[in-house]
């Protein structure tokens, strides 16, 4: 099961991290990058999880600005006032009882 702080936008800002809106997690399957789409920060949207659906969570915390720029190469990406970023990845599956982390680090 997913604790209360596996990740949360209010756990990032109470230590005053930012969360980088722009890139977002996504269902895992036979197409890269599928639906759903998770955001990482606060939104409106509505969505639910079903047993069998795999997805990654994929925050990007910033020690400042949460705007970006992409390289000419389109992959690397920075923050746009150059402070320090951490970027992690957990894929998760809904299970009949809640959620497994299949990831462990």
């Amino acid at each position: 099961m997913l604790g209360d702080d596996f990740f949360s936008f209010e756990h990032a800002e109470k230590y005053g991290y930012g969360v980088v809106e722009r890139f977002v997690g996504h269902g895992v399957g036979t197409v890269f990058h599928s639906e759903p789409i998770i955001y990482h920060h606060r939104n409106d949207e509505a969505g639910f999880m079903v047993e069998g659906q795999t997805f990654t969570i994929e925050p990007i915390l910033t020690l400042g600005s949460i705007d970006c720029i992409t390289w000419p190469d389109n992959w690397t990406t920075v923050t746009a006032d150059g402070s320090a970023a951490a970027q992690f990845e957990h894929s998760i599956l809904i299970t009949r009882t809640g959620a497994e982390i299949l990831t462990t680090y």
